[in-house]
């Protein structure tokens, strides 16, 4: 399990002398998506050399999908730059020219889940009627404020009543309530169809959140995910661009595809189980995780969001349409955003116009989230196409529209490897938990903190560390060897649910490898 190879790296620093005089710590990496790759390549770079990095699949990339269909390119995974600031993901691109055929309206700095920001969103309704321009920028102007108050109970430490049960669909769902049927100026008929579209936003909301509903949300944790400032971009040439830079300066040998880990093995001697809590985790963590980070990964949260992609031969909506968003006028009471499995189909909250159609064609992107994804995932193609023509029929109201000539659709929730699309901060969760999640294994009293920040039934990338021969007596220092770290999306604390929370977790992890072999190196001149 040890190497002796020697580093090439002729700096005179403590970890490059180590790894020429000490023998190579060997580093396996479990999983190829940006995390793993952004890790094992900070590895590399800095003159490790026995890593191997371990990727279940046929294919690098993890929740990264991009499938070319024709001359267009669709992502069944992440789609979106999240702002531009700063963001990593978007400097690379940026440098690497991947962005040079991103058009203005694909630079959007409004809803994150549309292509474009030209045109305007048509709220349509189960009885075929598109809700008025006007309705529909008074009730989003409404929601967004009541949004902006679900931020300040994290940023302003705000203290959250009961009757919230610190959820942010419960909080939310009310406080707009309230305040449509406080409006003394619009008649009723106004007023329940503004009821009813607050499931519809809710719904939107979850998808973007990646939860099964905003009620299982923390509102006191919710405002501490933290957006990067600037647009949000499309990469035309498809996101996966990002992987493979990210993978071209890794070896082909060092990246084994098709080999999934059954169990990690670590120290014997440190965080064995203790109680019936840990047991489940025994069949992949032997030692089992120590309980306090089990605990931490049953209070967050993971949930899957769905992409349901409808190629028609003509486009049935007008040009000036970006998205047909779907409002149930019998949902205007409902507090639930929960159906049974024959209604799965409700959970779609609409369908986004991908835009150019010089580029896409004539395409829809649905989204649809939760439990009743997972039961859209069991129906086959056919009848998911189906019941989403019958489904925009009844809400443009237009019964001739043809069935699409082709369907391309995600299924992260039935993904084994997976289980889910992203994290969430579920109620009764917080930052705290992501800590736990992404501290590493063996837990010490020394052990260097991070600011670092998950997956619920997937522990996000994994990092295995073997110390290279001749070992420091524990007593000549204080730096105890970690051997399994964590990193991946949901163990970054501000950045959970992004691809450059990814990245960055991936080289914090490395980051912290490569200060402690430096330290422990230095330790034993």
């Amino acid at each position: 399990m040890q190497s002796c190879e020697s580093s090439g790296d002729s700096a005179d620093d403590p970890l490059s002398r180590g790894l020429r005089r000490r023998g190579q710590p060997r580093v396996v990496v479990i999983g190829a998506g940006l995390a793993g790759l952004a890790a094992a390549k900070a590895l590399l770079e800095q003159g490790f050399t026995d890593v191997t990095v371990l990727e279940a699949s046929s294919h690098i990339g993890g929740r990264v999908q991009s499938v070319k269909l024709g001359h267009a390119t669709f992502e069944l995974g992440a789609t979106w730059i999240h702002g531009s600031h700063g963001n990593p993901i978007y400097h690379l691109a940026e440098a690497n020219g991947l962005l040079e055929e991103t058009t203005d309206g694909e630079r959007s700095v409004g809803r994150i889940s549309l292509y474009s920001k030209n045109g305007v969103a048509c709220y349509l309704t189960n009885h075929g009627r598109r809700i008025p321009k006007d309705v529909v920028e008074e009730f989003s102007d409404l929601y967004n404020e009541v949004y902006n108050l679900t931020q300040e109970f994290f940023r302003h430490d705000k203290p959250v009543n009961a009757e919230s049960q610190n959820s942010v669909g419960v909080f939310t769902r009310e406080e707009v309530r309230n305040r449509i049927r406080d409006d003394p100026d619009d008649p009723e008929a106004t007023k329940r169809l503004k009821l009813a579209m607050i499931q519809q936003y809710l719904k939107v909301e979850s998808c973007e959140s990646s939860s099964h509903s905003m009620d299982e949300v923390s509102l006191s944790a919710f405002g501490e995910w933290t957006e990067i400032p600037g647009a949000h971009h499309i990469i035309p040439s498809g996101f996966m661009r990002v992987v493979e830079l990210l993978a071209e300066g890794i070896p082909a040998h060092v990246i084994q595809l098709g080999k999934p880990v059954r169990c990690v093995h670590w120290d014997q001697a440190s965080a064995r189980p203790r109680g019936p809590e840990i047991e489940q985790y025994t069949s992949f963590f032997r030692p089992g995780l120590p309980t306090e980070k089990v605990a931490a990964i049953h209070r967050l949260g993971i949930g899957t969001t769905d992409k349901i992609f409808l190629e028609f031969e003509e486009p049935f909506w007008g040009p000036e349409c970006n998205s047909l968003q779907f409002v149930w006028e019998d949902e205007a009471e409902s507090r639930t955003l929960t159906y049974p499995p024959e209604l799965w189909y409700r959970k779609i909250c609409g369908f986004d116009v991908l835009y150019p159609p010089e580029r896409y064609g004539h395409v829809l992107s649905g989204w649809i989230c939760g439990e009743e994804a997972l039961v859209m995932e069991k129906c086959d193609d056919e009848a998911v196409a189906e019941i989403c023509t019958e489904m925009l029929r009844q809400f443009t109201g237009n019964p001739n529209i043809p069935k699409p000539r082709r369907i391309l659709r995600s299924a992260w929730g039935s993904n084994p490897y997976f289980r889910g699309s992203y994290s969430y901060t579920q109620v009764g969760s917080s930052g705290a938990d992501v800590e736990k999640l992404a501290k590493p294994l063996p837990y010490t009293e020394s052990s260097k903190t991070a600011h670092g920040s998950s997956t619920k039934q997937q522990p996000g990338h994994l990092f295995s560390s073997k110390c290279p021969e001749q070992p420091l007596d524990a007593n000549r220092g204080s730096v105890k060897p970690m051997q399994v770290l964590f990193s991946g999306e949901a163990t970054h604390r501000k950045y959970y649910s992004t691809t450059h929370g990814a990245l960055l977790s991936g080289q914090r992890e490395a980051a912290r490898l490569i200060e402690m072999y430096r330290d422990l190196f230095q330790q034993g001149t």
